[in-house]
């Protein structure tokens, strides 16, 4: 059976103002994502609307769990032009890119562990490089999309099991195309460690 559908929320101390319902984090098995069933659009009221920031409107009819390597992307339905924000739950393993509040991309994602974890928090995008190759470890890193200045960045990856990274996101190659293709310098990235929420909730952290 799924797990109930819940999304990853940046509710990190860098924002500070919050006011948010966490859904308990559930245990995960190994190598398994969460996946997410599709649940009823909840439409605000427009006076609340008005006043929620970035709301989550719509996500993908994912059915089973998403397994390492798999990605989907569908734009269908979803606004063609609107804000930009990725959510990435470092629990659940899954990153997420929403336009205008539609889920348009999610994928499978490694995550820098043991010494070099990944870091929570909210960041802007500050760079982009297709072609990027790191200047600390000597390796490609492409379709770069720079999160700090000492390096962490979602970039393209070998997402297998097992896997790690040395403090990056790293996604599938073909989903980090489209990634790149679909982001702007200054777009927002909620990285979070099972922090989540439901669909037609405002992202205050956005």
């Amino acid at each position: 059976m799924p797990h109930p559908s819940y999304l990853a929320l940046g509710v990190a101390a860098v924002c500070a103002v919050t006011s948010v319902t966490i859904a308990a984090t559930r245990p995960l098995p190994v190598h398994v994502l969460v996946s997410r069933a599709l649940p009823p659009v909840t439409k605000l009221p427009p006076h609340e609307e008005a006043s929620a920031g970035y709301t989550i409107k719509h996500i993908l009819p994912i059915k089973g769990a998403m397994h390492m390597g798999e990605f989907h992307w569908d734009e269908t339905g979803a606004p063609k032009t609107g804000k930009v924000i990725i959510t990435v739950d470092l629990a659940a393993q899954v990153i997420s890119i929403f336009r205008d509040g539609y889920e348009i991309g999610t994928a499978a994602v490694l995550y820098g562990a043991d010494a070099k974890p990944t870091p929570t928090g909210v960041y802007p995008i500050t760079q982009k490089d297709a072609k990027h190759v790191s200047n600390i470890y000597d390796a490609p890193m492409p379709y770069m999309l720079r999160l700090t200045n000492d390096g962490i960045s979602i970039h393209a990856s070998d997402v297998r099991d097992g896997y790690m990274t040395h403090g990056c996101i790293g996604v599938p190659t073909a989903f980090a195309k489209k990634l790149f293709d679909a982001v702007r310098l200054g777009d927002t990235v909620i990285v979070t460690r099972g922090e989540k929420l439901d669909v037609g909730k405002p992202v205050t952290a956005a």
